[in-house]
């Protein structure tokens, strides 16, 4: 069985100098909501004591060596998240498509059929057949090395709007398939 992942960094979506947990009995203090980097976790977090914390902010929340943050309480669902975290997330997650737009192109250039009808490209807002083909055709010619030659080469337009919506569905548990979200 291979080894379980954690995340390393986490974005803040939200967080309240004193409140107690929703994910741990008794905890109370610095409450972080963060949604996670690598597999868009959303995630409870104990902020360490005189910590602050701004919205948006990239923080480490791995093993060892963190600064801000206590402790890592646990997963917590997309319902249960504050009103403004909920808000900040769309923005956060664009942030997070943006700045690794190689792990998505790779994502783009790997994808494959799902079943016989459906293909994983197809489960993109605005991929629709005539996109998902010319990306097919164009990516067995040469793969995709950046968003900006995906539209140049295929004309699909905005991609980083478009897989962080998919993204925000995946969240909010809109979808029966997860691409990018890890549970």
């Amino acid at each position: 069985m291979p080894p379980r992942r954690y995340e390393e960094r986490a974005y803040v979506l939200d967080f309240n100098p004193r409140a107690k947990s929703v994910t741990v009995r008794g905890r109370e203090g610095i409450i972080v909501t963060a949604i996670g980097e690598d597999r868009f976790t959303l995630l409870e977090i104990l902020g360490a004591e005189n910590s602050t914390f701004t919205m948006g902010e990239k923080i480490y929340i791995g093993k060892e060596g963190r600064k801000k943050v206590q402790s890592v309480l646990g997963k917590i669902e997309y319902s249960r998240i504050s009103h403004a975290a909920q808000g900040e997330l769309p923005s956060v997650v664009e942030t997070i498509v943006t700045e690794n737009e190689g792990r998505f192109i790779e994502y783009l250039n790997t994808a494959q059929p799902l079943t016989p009808r459906i293909h994983a490209l197809d489960l993109i807002p605005g991929i629709g057949k005539t996109y998902m083909q010319t990306m097919l055709e164009e990516r067995e010619k040469k793969k995709f090395e950046s968003f900006d030659e995906l539209y140049e080469r295929v004309g699909f337009k905005e991609p980083i709007k478009h897989i962080s919506q998919r993204i925000m569905e995946e969240i909010s548990g809109e979808t029966r398939i997860n691409l990018f979200v890890k549970r």
